[in-house]
């Protein structure tokens, strides 16, 4: 099923104020309802490199996955074929990453933050590793939708500090997963339901570390009707109180229902459009 006028789909990506190169990479297919977003972290330009090349492999191998299989259904272990999809793409750029920074002294220890969002059947597979984030507006009401794999969240969780006094915490930046740096990574990966007239927003902490929850959702509230503008904005906004990191912006607007074509009848009528 194509996506593409089923999603609107606007991206950002800028250096910042402070960071001589962006090391953020981001990526779409909106034919088949897919967006990524990387933030690269390790030695001159390594960071660069193992976003790009998360955004890439993720991109070009899950195009030729859907081009042969449903991600609506079910596999031999009653999973949904979209988290199977999701979890083997992010491991194969994992392995493809790692196996660089092994191999050429110039990239040891490089690595990259991840957000795979894949739309499919009125749903979102999001699969993610490290503090980028993924928000929801529905309704009006602005919500965070992945948690972040920090050091950071793990004392909120754990009482050792509280979430007010995390957002002037000297660690922000110390994630406890990420692509590219073990052998083996277990990405987390949740579906959710989705309505039209949903906004997903797709971040690098270089928004989040620089504009507040509050502010980004007054954001969208406020120009949500022009998502580019919307994009524009809200790179803006980081940018003035500080840029202190690369920022990158992707939002999904969800325009109308999109639920997958289910037996012989529907697979007809979906081939005659």
């Amino acid at each position: 099923m194509d996506l593409s006028q089923i999603l609107e789909i606007t991206s950002a990506t800028d250096p910042g104020m402070v960071r001589s190169h962006n090391e953020d990479s981001i990526a779409s297919d909106p034919a088949n309802g897919l967006v990524v977003l990387a933030d690269g972290m390790g030695g001159y330009n390594a960071g660069e490199v193992a976003s790009g090349m998360a955004t890439t492999v993720i991109t070009t191998e899950i195009a030729q996955v859907l081009a042969n299989v449903q991600p609506y259904e079910l596999d031999d272990k009653n999973e949904v074929v979209a988290t199977r999809i999701v979890r083997e793409q992010i491991m194969k750029a994992n392995t493809s990453i790692y196996q660089a920074a092994q191999s050429q002294p110039q990239y040891s220890g490089m690595g990259t933050t991840l957000i795979v969002a894949l739309f499919y059947d009125n749903k979102v597979m999001v699969g993610h590793l490290g503090d980028s984030r993924v928000y929801r507006m529905r309704d009006g009401e602005f919500t965070q939708v992945t948690r972040d794999h920090s050091l950071l969240q793990e004392q909120i969780d754990s009482g050792l500090i509280t979430a007010e006094q995390a957002k002037t915490a000297a660690h922000k930046n110390l994630v406890t997963k990420a692509l590219g740096i073990d052998p083996t990574v277990e990405p987390e990966i949740h579906e959710y339901e989705v309505l039209v007239g949903d906004i997903f927003l797709l971040c690098s902490d270089g928004l989040c570390d620089m504009v507040s929850d509050e502010d980004i959702g007054m954001t969208l509230s406020m120009l949500g009707g022009n998502l580019k503008l919307a994009t524009q904005q809200l790179v803006q906004m980081a940018n003035d109180n500080g840029g202190r990191d690369n920022v990158s912006v992707i939002l999904v607007r969800v325009l109308k229902e999109y639920p997958a074509a289910r037996g012989v009848m529907s697979k007809f009528f979906a081939w005659l459009k």
